[in-house]
């Protein structure tokens, strides 16, 4: 896939390893992780870091091999999900870490045009959710309301 921002195209994949079995390292059965899955999101964590936690603290390497279903379906299921998706939010809390930036550093244009980059990219991902119905047809990118969105999470 080509890059967003410039004409040269990505070389370097992921691939996870092919298995027949899901192979669980930690030894935990299905509800167990769906457990801790739901008491992390309990705790404030989002998507990345339980997934992390899982990987360090617990050994579950793949989420969707060990349980049969993707981290978001389980935290939807459970109705943890959040009212924004997770990667918005992140692109969100950068575009406001740049807008402080800029309300201090008033000539830094190399900021502006990064602040104008990610809020394009908040922009074009906002499409895609709305017409996925992740998001509600409505709903609109405003800085202020992102900043009181990611103050009320933080």
């Amino acid at each position: 896939m080509a890059r967003m921002h410039t004409k040269r195209h990505g070389k370097a994949k992921s691939r996870k390893p092919l298995l027949e079995k899901a192979s669980n390292e930690s030894g935990l059965e299905k509800e167990k992780i769906e457990e801790l899955i739901t008491n992390y999101a309990k705790q404030g964590l989002g998507p990345a870091q339980i997934g992390e936690k899982l990987k360090r603290e617990h050994k579950v390497l793949y989420i969707k091999q060990a349980t049969g279903k993707r981290l978001m379906e389980i935290l939807s299921e459970k109705s943890l999900s959040g009212q924004v998706p997770p990667d918005m939010l992140d692109l969100m809390r950068r575009a406001l870490r740049i807008r402080n930036h800029l309300n201090v550093n008033k000539r830094d244009t190399y900021n502006r045009v990064r602040l104008s980059r990610t809020e394009s990219k908040i922009w074009r991902l906002a499409k895609y959710y709305i017409r996925e119905g992740e998001l509600p047809k409505n709903w609109r990118y405003d800085p202020q309301q992102a900043e009181l969105l990611i103050k009320g999470k933080a």
